[in-house]
C-alpha cells in the first residue's frame, strides 16, 4: 500500500511539474500582422503534433480556406487514409478584440479552438499555426514539400514560441511539387 501511494505521489508530482513548467513559459504570441486575403487558399501540412481527429490519416493532409458570404472562413481539411480519404469541414473567424493572426475554429458546434498563426513567411509560402497552451501545432506550406532552409525557419518560429519539437511528426505528401 505504501509503495502504491509513493508511486502515485511521484506520478502526480511529475504531472504537476509538467503542467507548471508549461504555465511558466512566456505566453505564445501570434504574428504582428496578417492579410487574411493572402492567407486563404490551399495549404499542405508539412508536420504537426499528432491529433486525435487525424488518427486515420496516413498522407497528403491539406487544409483549404475560402471566404464565406458572411465574412467568416470555410475550413476544409482532407487527408488520405488506408481505406481512401477523410474530410472535416468547419469555419474560422476572428473574434472581437483578437490580435492579428488569432482566429477561432469550429468543426463541431458548440466546440471551438484557438487557431493562432504564430509564424508566417513574408511571402506566405509557409505558416506555423498553434494555440496558446502549446498543445497543437501545424507547419503548413503552399507546396507539398518545403525546402530545407524554409522548413528550418518554420521550425525555429515554433521553437522560439516554446513548442516542444520532439512531438512534431512529419506528414507524408505524395503530390509532386508545384
Amino acid at each position: 500500500m505504501l509503495l502504491r501511494r509513493t508511486a502515485l505521489g511521484a506520478l502526480l508530482a511529475v504531472f504537476l511539474s509538467g503542467a507548471f513548467a508549461q504555465a511558466e513559459g512566456p505566453p505564445v504570441r501570434s504574428v504582428g500582422q496578417i492579410d487574411l486575403a493572402r492567407y486563404v487558399g490551399k495549404w499542405y501540412e508539412i508536420a504537426a503534433f499528432p491529433m486525435y481527429f487525424q488518427r486515420d490519416c496516413i498522407a497528403d493532409t491539406t487544409a483549404e480556406y475560402t471566404w464565406r458570404p458572411d465574412g467568416e472562413i470555410s475550413v476544409d481539411n482532407r487527408c488520405r487514409t488506408a481505406s481512401g480519404s477523410a474530410q472535416a469541414t468547419g469555419r474560422a473567424w476572428a473574434p472581437d478584440g483578437a490580435g492579428p493572426g488569432q482566429l477561432k475554429v469550429s468543426f463541431f458546434w458548440p466546440f471551438r479552438s484557438d487557431y493562432w498563426v504564430i509564424g508566417l513567411d513574408a511571402d506566405y509560402r509557409w505558416a506555423v499555426v498553434g494555440n496558446p497552451n502549446r498543445k497543437y501545432l501545424w507547419l503548413l506550406s503552399r507546396t507539398p514539400q518545403l525546402p530545407a532552409a524554409e522548413l528550418a525557419r518554420a521550425r525555429q518560429a515554433a521553437s522560439d514560441q516554446g513548442y516542444d519539437l520532439e512531438q512534431l511528426k512529419t506528414t507524408r505528401q505524395t503530390e509532386a511539387p508545384q
